[in-house]
Formats: structure tokens, sequence, C-alpha cells
């Protein structure tokens, strides 16, 4: 069959293409479903939200730090080998969740071992995909596979809730072991590592070029080299402190706490989980008119407009809460276009102050700063809830903590233009080539 695929009109590319798409669907429902089992958890074993957020907390950490090392274990491995390592533990994590009696319990499976699984089929996967198997229409597939995070939460949100309510909350669970266990044998019958595997060139790639299919440096030295670089660094403290900030304004804050705090405010969690769900479909189309904005207009300015009217619309949230439905659908539309508009002007600063050996390694860092800060809320956010009783306190400061990002934006460095930078390396080769010799 693959040999027919590959002979035919339809580059085996797009196959691989479906896949890693399904994959990242399913590991967007996967990393979305605490939201909802927040409040039964809670209800069930008498947790409060500090406790269960814990959990949440320790799977963003555990996300973001496997980032920059999983494309390494798939230059090592290969990529067929670490999905199917990936699904299969997030099956065995979600499977034992069902069992769980105590949180340490669910701080192991859901903390340690769902938030590895779903680090190494995420960002850095989408990445590895577009590289090795697109030349034409690598900056079209980045955009879908990033996209697929929004898909998978309008897929799996209202399902999951619809489930949590319906049933109970290991419904909810068994519903996201079974989408992983369906993946594993499509990933092993149709996944292939290279185009070489099938006898292809990437798409778009001419016939003669040579596969590019070993790695000339030591990734996993390159990553630890790579952060020390950025550590000495003004312009990676700037964009890994927003970052940081960014992901405690989204996946920490919104994506673990707005579906409690709206059932805390009279609406059925079906309801508010397809809220939460609609925030991906105003994603898609942020997104996309952040990257066409991002070619075009400085990015500084860009990130600076995207964190000012993300502040202002956290400012606005607990207001709107308290007010009617509508007020709710309003903050939805609002922040929803602006929910990951600062990813593609945060990878294109920091291509243009890394190069483009470095920036995507150095980004795998800054995404890794932007799921600590996703932690760091998910916890202060359900420690504040089991305080004070509520989450205003919350989301006003990360209001403030966005306007604080739009002030550290705005310092990073204007990007050279390419005569500029010529000049810089007629300067600096002649000295290279002097010591060389």
């Amino acid at each position: 069959m693959l040999k027919r695929v590959s002979g035919g009109r339809l580059h085996y590319a797009w196959i691989i293409f479906g896949v890693t798409f399904l994959v990242l669907i399913t590991t967007a429902g996967i990393r979305s479903t605490p939201g909802v089992l927040l409040v039964p958890l809670g209800k069930e074993f008498g947790w409060d939200r500090a406790t269960v957020s814990l959990a949440v907390s320790l799977g963003l950490v555990m996300f973001g730090l496997c980032g920059p090392f999983a494309a390494a274990l798939m230059e090592r491995f290969g990529v067929r080998r670490i999905m199917l390592i990936a699904l299969t533990t997030n099956v065995c994590a979600t499977a034992l969740t069902t069992f769980i009696q105590a949180p340490w319990q669910l701080d192991l499976l859901w903390g340690v071992a769902v938030g590895l699984a779903t680090g190494a089929t995420a960002t850095v996967l989408s990445a590895v995909v577009a590289n090795r198997w697109f030349v034409k229409r690598r900056g079209l597939v980045v955009g879908l596979l990033t996209a697929s995070n929004a898909t998978g939460q309008l897929i799996f949100l209202p399902l999951l809730a619809a489930l949590a309510t319906g049933i109970n909350w290991r419904a909810a669970s068994w519903a996201t072991c079974i989408a992983a266990l369906i993946l594993i044998p499509i990933v092993a019958v149709l996944m292939r590592n290279w185009p070489r595997d099938v006898g292809l060139k990437p798409l778009g790639a001419e016939p003669d070029s040579e596969d590019n299919f070993q790695m000339r440096r030591n990734p996993m030295r390159t990553a630890i080299n790579t952060l020390f670089i950025g550590f000495r660094s003004s312009q990676f403290w700037l964009l890994a402190g927003s970052f940081f900030i960014c992901g405690a304004t989204t996946n920490g804050l919104i994506g673990t706490h707005l579906i409690p705090a709206a059932m805390d405010h009279g609406i059925t969690e079906v309801t508010a989980a397809g809220l939460l769900a609609s925030i991906g479909v105003f994603d898609i189309f942020g997104t996309t008119l952040s990257g066409w904005l991002s070619d075009r207009w400085d990015n500084r300015k860009l990130l600076a407009w995207y964190y000012s009217l993300r502040g202002l619309s956290l400012l606005f949230l607990p207001y709107a809460l308290g007010s009617s439905f509508f007020g709710l659908l309003a903050f939805i539309i609002f922040y929803g276009l602006d929910w990951v508009a600062t990813v593609p002007p945060t990878v294109r600063l920091t291509t243009d102050n890394f190069g483009r050996v470095n920036g995507p390694i150095m980004f795998g860092w800054i995404m890794a700063a932007h799921q600590l800060g996703a932690a760091f809320a998910a916890f202060t956010a359900g420690a504040l809830y089991s305080w004070l009783g509520d989450y205003q306190v919350a989301f006003m400061s990360a209001g403030l903590l966005a306007l604080i990002a739009a002030g550290l934006v705005i310092r990073i460095d204007r990007p050279k233009s390419d005569a500029e930078k010529e000049k810089e390396l007629e300067k600096v080769t002649p000295t290279r080539v002097t010591e060389a010799s």
C-alpha cells in the first residue's frame, strides 16, 4: 500500500501530515482534560482546588521541560518509536488515573507521566515533521499542525464535559485513553521517520538534492549549549520572561480554571467547556492573522499590542462572569483571537536574534519558560481559590502581568536588516580567517 501511495499522485508526506495531525489533536484533548476534571475530583475525594491544581502544574512543567530534548530523542530512536512510546504512556496513565485514591497518585500519573508523554508529541513534533517531510508548503504545514491544538479542544472539551456530568469523571478519562489507544496501530503502520524510508525526497525537494538525515552536532549537547548562550543574552530573558507570562495567562489560568470559574457563576460544565472550546475557533483566525502580520509589521509592537489587549480582557473577565452569559461570550471572542497569536512574532524574534541554526532550539527553551509560567498560574490560581473562595484576584493579577509583558517585549532589540547582518559578517569573517591561518 505504501508503495502505491508513494508512487501515485499523493505524496506520502501528506499521509505523515495526517497521522501527525491526529496525534496532535488527541494530545491537545488529553492536555485539556484537567479543566473538566478539576471540580468532579474535588467533589468525590474532598480535595481542594490547590491539591488538584498541583497535578496540573506538574504536568505543565514536565510538558515544557520535555520539549527541548524531545527532538534529540527522535534523532536517536526515530520519530515513530517516540510517538508510540508517548501514546502508550498516555494510554496507561489515563487508564490508571481512574483507580486513584490519593493526591500523590494523581501527581504521578497526570502530572509526571501524562506531562512527559504529551510534551513529546506537541510543538517539537510539528517542527520535526515539517522540516523532514516538506520543502514546499512547509509554512502551511506548520500553521495547520499548530492549529491542531485548537481543533483538539473543540472536539474533546464538550465531549469530556458531557461524559463527566452525564456519567462520571472516570468516563472522561477513559475516553482520552481509548482515543490514544486507537492511534497506536495507525502510527505503527503509517508513520515513517524519513522520506527515504519510502523511497522519496521531501515534498518540493529537487530530485538531486542530498538527504539530510544525519545530525552534524550532538543534539543533547547542542540543547544545553544553546541554553547557556541564552543565559548570557538579555534578549533571551526578555523573550523567555514575556513567554512565561504568556503561559501563565493562557494554558495555566484560563485553560485550567475557566471552566470551574464559570461553574461557580451558575453555568453548567458542558456549557462552560463549550465556551472554552470556542476559544479554539477564534484562536485559528487570530493565529493565522498574526502569522500574516508578523511578516509585515514590527514583531515587537505586535507583541506589545497582543499582551496589552490580553491584559485588558483578563481585567474584564471577573465582570463578564458576574454580569451575563453575553458578557462571557464577549470575553471568549476578544480573548480567543489573542489566545496564541503571540507565537508567530515570538518565533520570528527568536530567529532574528539567535539565527536560523540556534533559533529553533532557543525557542524550545523559551517554550519551556512558557510552560513553567503555565504551571505557576495553574497552581497559584488554585491556591488563591482555596484561600479566598473565588478567582477574582487570580484574574486581575494575570491581567496586570500581561500588561507588564507588553512592556518587556517592546524592549527587545529591533531585528537587524540583511544589509546590517552582512556588514557584521564582513567584519567578523576576516578575523576568523586570520586566526585559522
